[in-house]
């Protein structure tokens, strides 16, 4: 009898060091979870903050220019199973303040893609459309940022995305862009 007791009491004292280790584990599990949204935040914020400044020296050396994109080639190339996309500034040359809108559509998917343009369409995860009020002959304060979320199952594809710009409810101007998933 006095054995079972014993080895009962061994039993508790495994178990009561295996929570104590399991919760320390999961306390430090997390802390790092949250150092590493932290800096994940940071840099993100830098990165926006390099984009800015990149689109501010485009605008310096493109005086005739109505816009100005990052990056600066037509295509944006993304792998399967990421995320990334183009950031955009618009000039107002005009002698009054105006509101300026875009929108961004699907205007064609390839031949030998297997996505429809609805499908095509939700690939946008963020900046399908905005607007911002700009002074005269001043630039877009901050950048507006079109991002695609690419998920695995993604075909390989190639789509071309308009974007139209318009100042106060009429076209101002437009570009496009080909989204490249590899």
């Amino acid at each position: 009898m006095i054995k079972q007791k014993k080895a009962a009491m061994e039993m508790s004292v495994g178990t009561i060091v295996t929570i104590v280790l399991l919760m320390s584990v999961l306390i430090l599990g997390i802390f790092l979870v949250q150092k590493i949204f932290l800096t994940s935040t940071n840099a993100i914020d830098g990165v926006d903050t390099k984009i800015q400044s990149e689109i501010d020296n485009l605008f310096s050396t493109n005086q005739d220019a109505k816009y100005s994109t990052i990056p600066k080639e037509r295509e944006v190339v993304i792998k399967k199973g990421d995320s990334g996309g183009f950031a955009f500034s618009v000039f107002n040359k005009d002698t009054i303040d105006a509101n300026f809108a875009y929108v961004v559509t699907v205007s064609e998917v390839a031949s030998n893609c297997q996505l429809t343009e609805e499908e095509a369409d939700k690939l946008i995860n963020l900046g399908r459309q905005g607007d911002q009020n700009i002074p005269s002959g001043d630039k877009m304060e901050d950048a507006f940022f079109v991002k695609f979320q690419i998920s695995d199952t993604t075909p390989l594809c190639e789509i071309t995305y308009k974007v139209e710009i318009t100042k106060d409810d009429a076209t101002y101007t437009g570009f496009s862009k080909v989204l490249v998933i590899k």
